[in-house]
């Protein structure tokens, strides 16, 4: 799954080749190095460092000290990595940008988790990812305890505000899709934005929907709005929420809380990759 990416990564870094390895590390030089961990977090990343060593060199030989989604802290050694010098080089800087974005949302993840886990809500990502890193930013966020919301454009129908002013409204919107789901044989679940209370009843009169986000709702509106929502409907919410507030959201018992901001506004978490000599 994640070949494509190492593959293009790897084009992207080394080119026709790591001239500053070739040009003083001798050919058959054997050496080891650690991946030090340089800030308190959680951990995101090793499994796919493991894929990205093999896909260079398979000789090299990765000893595991730590697991995807255990706490860290400064000073942790995660793992060691051993074999060629020359590959270990070439491999370095690919393995560290990976594991320090990864580790990175998986710790905003997990903190913002933390602070709604007496709830039932599941907090889950958005499309707000970085293009062509998609893939390994949402693994990032379930390895932090969090849930994907859908991977792409192909794989659930969300219908959202711009949907359906192009639409010329809810009713078409639904309609619209259901025929659409019908003529092409395909089984997605549909999801619909709404931006007020009267769009809500819209969409409750007219049915045909699995979920409804409430955008940009209060927590006071949220609890009113359930009040309303048959039970078979799953229930979104989104749009103005943050770390502050995010408790008050769960306490609401909404099924869903989706945040971007798990993608799109964390902090890497330092680490680096240092050669270890054997007394």
């Amino acid at each position: 799954m994640y070949v494509d990416l190492i593959v293009q990564a790897f084009k992207e870094d080394i080119g026709d080749g790591d001239h500053s390895s070739l040009s003083c590390v001798p050919e058959n030089a054997q050496g080891k190095a650690k991946l030090i961990v340089k800030d308190n977090g959680i951990i995101a990343g090793i499994e796919l460092a493991e894929q990205i060593f093999a896909h260079y060199d398979k000789n090299l030989r990765m000893n595991i000290f730590i697991k995807d989604g255990t706490a860290v802290k400064i000073g942790n050694i995660a793992f060691e990595i051993s074999g060629s010098s020359r590959s270990i080089l070439a491999t370095e800087r690919l393995v560290l940008n990976i594991m320090q974005r990864m580790s990175g949302i998986a710790t905003q993840t997990n903190k913002i988790i933390s602070l709604v886990s007496e709830y039932p809500t599941k907090i889950l990502d958005t499309r707000k990812t970085t293009p062509g890193l998609r893939l390994i930013e949402k693994w990032a966020v379930r390895i932090g305890g969090g849930h994907n919301h859908r991977m792409g454009l192909y794989d659930m129908i969300m219908l959202k505000d711009n949907h359906v002013d192009y639409a010329g409204g809810i009713k078409n919107a639904i309609s619209k899709t259901q025929e659409y789901l019908k003529n092409t044989g395909k089984d997605l679940k549909i999801e619909i934005e709404v931006r007020n209370e009267k769009e809500l009843d819209e969409v409750l009169e007219i049915g045909g929907v699995d979920r409804i986000m409430l955008d940009n709702f209060s927590p006071e509106r949220i609890e009113k709005s359930l009040k309303i929502i048959p039970k078979k409907y799953e229930v979104e919410a989104s749009g103005g929420i943050t770390i502050e507030n995010i408790e008050d959201y769960a306490k609401t018992g909404v099924d869903f809380i989706s945040i971007g901001a798990l993608t799109h506004s964390f902090r890497s978490l330092d680490m680096s990759l240092k050669a270890v000599f054997d007394l």
